[in-house]
């Protein structure tokens, strides 16, 4: 501190009280104290965090090869989007041709025992059989149709559609070549495989996802996420963007001791990428609490205080702190909310303040 702020520092300290200290313009300008606003904490936003934009998990699809076999074909790539039921590549499968043989199969036993079951009904009607004989074929038909259910439904979960079972049905012509398909519109994130790769039942082809709306995860200290609520607004810092919390975590991480808060962003958002990192502010805050940079914020006798700006200096005023979240400080005290509060030049004021309190 120079001569002219140590003179000036004392002939304040002349004129402070224990409520008030005493600076005209003249001597905060020369100590170079500069004053911010008391914030509500819940109209102010926290400082940024680093976040991850995320797909949410139920517009998010693995598709898998339904059959070993031999990729012959992949129809699209990474990046390109891609309507529910479009083929997305062709697989050769021997697999494919079992299940087709044995649905043919199937309904060839089906055709026999519609016949057998006709056959005896009218032998039990004449009255030349007995009815037990009548109930066996009947059974045995019925066993016969749930085979074939349950062989069309394997073909159905390979891949092939109703007009390729229908087309199967009336040719019996068996094709060793599946056609995968994507499950939802939306975009390919990812390509898993090659072509010419052998492949087994359930490996991965591609990931697939729809990308509106998008999640932003977000690790939160411990003590700043017991202030956040579902429903909280959630802002973007770069992008411009906002959201709302969804949910927050019950689990404390172990790598950074944070919980993950998980805010839906609104549609439209497409110029985000899964996976991107990016920096969010949560603007929610503890009722009644107010929020202030930390340089606000000094101690004395284990007590905590600011300086609040009056007309004609500044009066200290205790304050609980209760949180510290980078720059800024969580408190709650007797000031209002707009209140200027003293942080530059602090030391300066507080040794004023100490000093004519003596």
């Amino acid at each position: 501190m120079n001569k002219t702020a140590l003179s000036l520092l004392l002939a304040a300290s002349l004129n402070a009280t224990a409520a008030t200290i005493n600076l005209t313009p003249a001597q905060q300008a020369a100590l170079a104290i500069g004053v911010a606003p008391v914030v509500a904490a819940d109209q102010a936003v926290s400082r940024p965090y680093p976040a991850q934009i995320r797909v949410p998990n139920d517009q998010l699809r693995v598709v898998a090869a339904p059959e070993a076999g031999v990729i012959e074909a992949l129809l699209v790539a990474e990046g390109e989007p891609v309507k529910a039921g479009q083929p997305l590549a062709r697989i050769l499968s021997p697999g494919l041709l079992v299940l087709q043989r044995d649905y043919l199969e199937a309904l060839t036993g089906r055709a026999l025992a519609a016949d057998a079951q006709s056959r005896d009904r009218k032998l039990l009607d004449e009255g030349i059989i007995a009815e037990r004989r009548f109930l066996e074929s009947r059974a045995a038909y019925q066993q016969q149709a749930a085979m074939v259910a349950q062989r069309r439904q394997a073909l159905a979960l390979a891949g092939m559609d109703e007009a390729g079972l229908k087309l199967l049905e009336k040719d019996r012509r068996m094709s060793g070549s599946l056609l995968v398909r994507a499950p939802l519109d939306g975009v390919v994130l990812e390509q898993l495989a090659t072509a010419g790769q052998r492949v087994d039942s359930a490996a991965p082809l591609y990931q697939v996802g729809r990308l509106s709306p998008l999640w932003v995860e977000v690790h939160v200290p411990l003590e700043a996420a017991q202030r956040v609520n579902p429903g909280d607004p959630v802002q973007l810092v770069r992008e411009g963007l906002s959201g709302k919390v969804i949910t927050v975590g019950r689990m404390v991480h172990s790598a950074d001791q944070g919980v993950l808060v998980r805010a839906e962003l609104a549609d439209g958002n497409t110029g985000l990428r899964p996976g991107q990192f990016v920096e969010v502010q949560l603007a929610g805050g503890s009722a009644g609490a107010l929020r202030v940079p930390a340089a606000a914020v000094l101690r004395n006798a284990g007590k905590a205080y600011v300086f609040v700006k009056v007309a004609d200096g500044f009066e200290p005023m205790a304050v609980e702190v209760l949180a510290t979240e980078g720059d800024t400080a969580l408190l709650r005290g007797e000031l209002p909310a707009g209140a200027e509060v003293v942080v530059s030049g602090t030391a300066a004021v507080k040794a004023t303040w100490l000093g004519g309190g003596e």
